[in-house]
């Protein structure tokens, strides 16, 4: 890594300080959930965000954009919502000085740096592919022509877990598309009292804008740069390989409660995650605590539990957890050969 990558990473770590004291002042607690949040950003990920009502969901995604100086637009999305309501439409416009009618696009909601699907899930599933389309190949096609989305482009769909009448649930290969499946729990008892004496006063907190679309783009070249040794990168594999119950030489319980495991693109999730997280603390290199960090939000949508573990009540966060223990921590036995050295 040169020398202006190191001073990236310098750069990338007091702005990211900055950017969770600045979502301190209006979001209270959640701090995983913001280092996920960046952790997505800068991997040039998507990600997808699943909590109850009330959670401060949408707020928080509003605040991280005013964070980042990037353009946001929030899409409701609602049963009748069509895909040309997300991407834009054509409409014919007449030139008055000559009277020639042409076609022009006026661009959708989707055209933005940061965009807040809401409730992607109550949306019918052509519009949901609309969507994933723009979060894939980062461009709309309408009318036959492709129109590119300028970057940075980073997409945070929301999904309440309690109600389902009604919805349309991601497919899982549309699931695959989210880098990570963030869950947001319910506030300490601190914390739900902080809110309650925050949000019902007569205080408005306003925060200031740490990075502009330029720096992102910037950082997260950076990212792409950081290294990655051999023997994190196969603990990585293994974890997804040990995820399919098709592997020979996986865990028992995978075979017995899983049904499908987590394909290549879960792996290459896990390193790009991993990659974000030790950039945002100045680390040219990951580790093994930066892959552990990151498996619970990469892999528990790409999980398919059985039947088996559904009528047991198992959910994939316990499967995740159980392969952890199965594989261990490679780097006790790379410490104890004398491959590594344990820094205190």
């Amino acid at each position: 890594m040169s020398d202006d990558d190191r001073k990236s990473l310098g750069f990338l770590a007091e702005a990211y300080q900055k950017l969770c004291a600045e979502m301190g002042k209006v979001i209270v607690g959640q701090e995983t959930v913001i280092e996920q949040l960046m952790i997505g950003l800068f991997a040039r990920g998507h990600c997808l965000l699943v909590g109850v009502p009330g959670l401060a969901k949408t707020l928080m995604i509003r605040t991280l954009a005013s964070c980042l100086s990037l353009r946001f637009n929030r899409i409701q999305f609602t049963p009748d919502l069509m895909p040309s309501d997300i991407t834009g439409t054509e409409v014919i416009q007449e030139d008055k000085a000559t009277g020639v009618r042409e076609l022009r696009f006026l661009p959708g909601p989707i055209f933005a740096n940061l965009v807040l699907a809401d409730e992607i899930n109550r949306t019918p599933p052509k519009t949901q592919a609309a969507l994933l389309e723009a979060m894939q190949e980062y461009q709309v096609t309408v009318g036959g022509k492709r129109h590119p989305l300028e970057p940075p482009f980073y997409v945070l769909a929301t999904q309440n877990p309690i109600e389902q009448e009604g919805t349309y649930p991601l497919p899982e290969a549309q699931l695959d598309r989210f880098m990570m499946n963030i869950q947001i729990d319910y506030p300490t008892e601190d914390e739900e009292m902080d809110i309650v004496l925050r949000t019902t006063s007569d205080i408005s907190m306003t925060v200031e804008s740490v990075l502009t679309g330029e720096d992102v783009l910037k950082l997260q070249r950076v990212v792409r740069r950081i290294a990655v040794p051999e023997h994190v990168a196969r603990y990585a594999v293994k974890i997804t390989r040990w995820s399919r119950p098709q592997v020979p030489d996986g865990p028992k319980f995978v075979k017995d409660y899983v049904t499908w495991g987590g394909g290549p693109r879960a792996t290459q999730c896990l390193v790009l995650a991993a990659k974000a997280r030790a950039a945002l603390h100045a680390r040219p290199a990951i580790d093994i605590e930066d892959i552990r960090a990151v498996v619970l939000p990469v892999l528990r949508h790409r999980i398919i539990l059985s039947f088996n573990a559904v009528a047991e009540g198992l959910k994939p966060d316990d499967i995740i957890c159980r392969l952890l223990d199965s594989i261990g921590n490679p780097e006790d036995s790379l410490i104890a050969r004398g491959i590594l050295r344990k820094l205190s």
